[in-house]
């Protein structure tokens, strides 16, 4: 069982000294912040819950209590993934993208779906994903549910039982995914969506069409897709221009649905990556409709950097990402995230948060900015989300930390930090990763027979 690199009390009450959390992860911590942004603390953990976060000393009644000494380490929140596909990870195995495109990617994750996503199978992959992020130290998730034909009443019912099960660890959150077109081609099958979506307390999405010229097919969708919403009280989470076709602009669609609608819901782009390739003119526009409509924007680097402007035996010219720089100068909420792990989308991942921002800053030049680009770990898509005070750190707040020896933001991005403790409600928790021997028996493989069971997180 791992624990990481210090050993967390079981006593009900303990202290943390000498440790330092950035300021866009403690707001109340800011007045004490240096240059760097990073606050000396001292954490008194007690029941479960953070009862100080403050300045070194300053809780008298502390100083008999066990501690903790992070050694001038940072002491993070649990993080916050907005933009993930639970239901498509881990099938690479199985399924692999024949040759890396978008459309490899399309074809063989259909096949897979409709041939082995039973509820046995989906609930397996999830639950394995679900314990592959808690143990990286997630504390909430929101995911992508294929909702296309029988799959959507296979799947929707499995997410429900996990998030109970998880509840307590992950918060969970999913997001109907189905292509545009079904809310035009297909009214009782969109209806049907729209309505499980409305039972089980999800969020309604869908993908834009890819690499298409947006036409009156997309604008009678969305205004469907914002009707139908509106009348649930459904909040929005689309799949928007996940190509580098420079005819690809249906995010300033979607904005204008927002504004003719009226729309008073949350609502949420993901991917964006056309926007990046826009003239200057047409992307300040653009962005400027999204501030005014309060649409956020999440990029997901690593997925996009795997898929975006491949073509065998050429080197990729672009990375796929959106303009985040500019939208979060402008003011729109913006945020990072996972997005696929194991699929055909992406090969690789492991629902890492800290993974993916450390690739964020290489893959975006988070670095050399003045810009609070941290609370992309948590705070940014907790707000997204609709999870008050998620992803931060704060007095009152549920003891659920990440503890690393970084001592720096550099130093927390230079290395993959494998040796995190993740504390939930004061407990350190199992970071042992799960052994990808458990899928094996979905893959029409014998199960490897371990001498031990498989550590499972938690």
């Amino acid at each position: 069982m791992s624990h990481g690199f210090v050993t967390i009390p079981r006593a009900p009450t303990y202290r943390i000294i000498n440790a330092r959390v950035p300021a866009e992860l403690a707001p109340a911590l800011a007045p004490a912040a240096g240059p760097d942004r990073l606050a000396a603390c001292e954490i008194v953990v007690d029941r479960g819950r953070i009862a100080y976060l403050g300045a070194p000393g300053g809780f008298p009644a502390g100083r008999d209590l066990p501690a903790v000494d992070l050694r001038d380490g940072l002491a993070l929140p649990r993080f916050v993934d907005v933009h993930t596909h639970l239901d498509k990870s881990h099938i690479w195995p199985r399924s692999p993208n024949p040759d890396g495109t978008f459309g490899g990617a399309l074809d063989a994750a259909a096949l897979d779906r409709e041939s082995r996503w039973d509820a046995e199978d989906v609930l397996a992959r999830m639950d394995f994903a679900l314990r592959c992020a808690f143990a990286h130290g997630t504390g909430a998730i929101r995911t992508h549910l294929d909702s296309i034909g029988k799959q959507t009443a296979i799947t929707w019912p499995v997410f429900a039982e996990l998030r109970g099960a998880w509840k307590d660890r992950i918060a969970l959150q999913a997001v109907a995914l189905f292509p545009f077109d079904l809310a035009v081609d297909d009214e009782p099958q969109f209806r049907s969506v729209v309505h499980t979506v409305a039972r089980y307390g999800g969020v309604l999405g869908g993908v834009t069409f890819l690499g298409d010229k947006p036409g009156p097919k997309l604008e009678l969708a969305l205004d469907r897709i914002f009707a139908a919403a509106a009348a649930n009280g459904l909040d929005l989470d689309f799949h928007v221009d996940e190509s580098c076709s420079p005819e690809a602009r249906s995010l300033e669609c979607i904005a204008r649905a927002a504004e003719r609608h009226r729309f008073k819901g949350r609502i949420v782009a993901g991917h964006c990556c056309s926007l990046a390739l826009a003239p200057d003119e047409e992307r300040d526009r653009v962005i400027g409709r999204l501030v005014e409509t309060g649409i956020a924007v999440v990029s997901l680097p690593m997925c996009n950097l795997y898929l975006q402007d491949r073509r065998a035996g050429r080197t990729p010219r672009l990375r796929g990402v959106a303009p985040l720089h500019e939208l979060d100068a402008a003011g729109v909420p913006v945020a990072i995230a996972s997005d696929n792990a194991r699929d055909p989308f992406y090969a690789y991942g492991d629902l890492d948060m800290l993974e993916v921002f450390r690739e964020a800053v290489r893959i975006l030049h988070l670095d050399h900015s003045d810009r609070p680009w941290l609370r992309m770990l948590g705070p940014a898509s907790a707000e997204i989300m609709g999870l008050p005070g998620g992803g931060h750190l704060a007095a009152g707040a549920a003891a659920d930390l990440v503890l690393t020896r970084a001592r720096t933001v550099h130093e927390l991005v230079a290395r993959p930090q494998s040796d995190r403790v993740v504390v939930v409600a004061g407990a350190a928790v199992d970071t042992t990763l799960p052994d990808y021997r458990e899928l094996d028996h979905l893959y029409g493989q014998e199960p490897v027979r371990l001498t031990q069971p498989a550590a499972k997180a938690g």
